[in-house]
């Protein structure tokens, strides 16, 4: 499994920007995807994740609301649709696979490279 982010960039803050993540072997059917994201000079956090058969969705308290988590099974890609983006939003953006429903990060075994995301004021 090889995961390949995109759609990172600079946006005001209240903007929005939606990021993919490319997976390129085949998701099992226990497979979860995840976001992950990890701010300048802090640990990286969960953001959300979503069950890749089914769509069970699980958010940050710090992003629900604002930020939206879906698959295209046919494509295999997992996005992550942020709107209302704010200043401490800046971070860089990771997706995770695993198989665990989990907010954990050990869980997740395989990570793409990053995107940055910035919110300027």
């Amino acid at each position: 499994e090889q995961l390949v982010e995109s759609g990172g960039g600079s946006v005001q803050a209240g903007g929005s920007l939606k990021l993919s993540c490319a997976a390129s072997g085949r998701p099992y059917s226990r497979s979860v995807f995840a976001w992950f994201r990890q701010g300048p000079g802090k640990d990286r956090e969960f953001v959300a994740l979503v069950r890749y058969h089914g769509g069970s969705q699980f958010y940050a308290d710090s992003v629900k609301g604002r930020f939206t988590i879906s698959r295209d099974n046919p494509k295999n890609i997992v996005y992550l649709q942020m709107s209302s983006l704010r200043v401490e939003d800046t971070a860089v953006y990771y997706c995770a696979h695993g198989t665990q429903y989990t907010s954990d990060l050990p869980a997740y075994d395989t990570w793409g490279q990053g995107t940055q995301v910035t919110v300027a004021s």
